[in-house]
């Protein structure tokens, strides 16, 4: 068996359904399929066997641990000599697994990841979001990509492939309940293997439904980031830290247009009154607006770059202008779980590794 993929279910038997069918579908067909049900309340069993007739395909059932160590669980039962880890709200094109076989066959390595995007049919909230975690001008050239900050590629789980031997050898992934790809990605370098980006082997990704849950997660990944610096010393790198100085410079600039308005609306007020010279109220307005208009001047420019690119990006205006909302709260929430992380580890000294919304694994 050339490739195992594995898949950590919690409650999404429907998202399971469209991945299977997708896995149907590709044009290679030396692979297994293991889905791990990790203490789901809502099954997917009856999901599976209704591929099960189609594809290589096994079921397992657990107690609930989190992703991580489900995929390990999955890991500890796969044939392949390749181990591939999908998030079950992907959906596959048809070439994804042979392009993995083309890329490895080219030129071999010990572990790869691949790209997302959106597809057609997601809602326009979801197309926004995948926006906001793939484009340079936000996280995306952190996370890796054509176009990338940092100069080497850490796969993420929702589309990651190692070598089953370098999987037992490091041990698969940590217990950490956030940032546990990251922390696999780090070690698999500290070892002296190859990683490579697969450009051609990407996933349609659908990631959060709503706003909540996506500021859950991108505050649980700032939160992440500092428990992995506290792990791996030197992981830390300046482009981590672009989040939380538009976070900072954000609540600044907001601040200072705030004061201003205060300015200029005092200025109004003694214009109503009449109260002393007229020039200095209107002195007041003036520098108040001014002060304003100045502050947000750079926010305003973001924004519109993001709605005007995200808008070319997928065919849709109103995709271009949910963009900017998505942007912003994928770097403020990643920014606040990082200072987060930062003050209590870092200054307070705390030694545990913390943990936000504990609940949302899946989410």
């Amino acid at each position: 068996m050339k490739y195992s993929i594995i898949v950590p279910v919690y409650n999404r038997p429907e998202e399971v359904d469209e991945l299977l069918a997708s896995l149907e579908a590709q044009t290679f067909d030396d692979f297994e399929v293991v889905i791990v049900e990790d203490g789901s309340t809502i099954p997917c069993l009856e999901v599976v066997n209704r591929h099960a007739s189609r594809l290589a395909l096994r079921y397992f059932a657990k107690e609930n641990s989190g992703p991580g160590l489900s995929r390990n669980f999955g890991a500890e039962r796969c044939q392949g000599e390749y181990l591939i880890v999908l998030d079950s709200d992907c959906v596959l094109p048809a070439g994804y697994l042979a392009a993995v076989n083309e890329e490895l066959e080219r030129d071999e390595c010990d572990a790869f990841g691949g790209p997302d995007a959106a597809h057609d049919s997601f809602t326009d909230v979801q197309k926004a979001i995948s926006y906001s975690m793939t484009s340079f001008f936000t996280t995306g050239g952190i996370r890796g990509g054509r176009k990338q900050l940092d100069r080497r590629f850490y796969p993420r789980s929702f589309n990651m492939g190692v070598r089953a031997e370098l999987w037992k050898k490091l041990g698969g992934f940590s217990s950490m309940r956030f940032g546990e790809d990251i922390d696999f990605s780090i070690r698999i370098y500290e070892c002296g293997a190859s990683c490579r980006l697969f450009p051609g082997a990407w996933v349609w990704h659908k990631r959060r439904t709503d706003w909540r849950k996506f500021f859950k997660q991108v505050h649980n990944s700032g939160i992440a980031r500092i428990n992995l610096m506290k792990r791996h010393p030197g992981s830390l790198k300046l482009v981590h830290l672009l989040p939380t100085f538009f976070t900072i410079g954000t609540f600044g600039l907001v601040t200072v247009a705030v004061l201003s308005l205060l300015l200029a609306v005092m200025g109004w007020g003694a214009l109503l009154f009449k109260a002393g010279c007229v020039t200095g109220p209107v002195l007041c307005i003036i520098a108040g607006l001014a002060g304003c208009m100045t502050a947000l001047a750079p926010l305003l420019l973001y924004s519109l770059v993001i709605a005007v690119d995200s808008s070319l990006r997928n065919g849709s205006v109103k995709v271009g202008l949910l963009s900017v909302p998505a942007s912003f709260i994928q770097l403020i929430g990643y920014g606040t779980g990082f200072v987060r992380a930062w003050w209590l580890r870092c200054v307070c000294g705390r030694n545990e590794e913390l943990q936000a919304f504990k609940e949302n694994f899946y989410e």
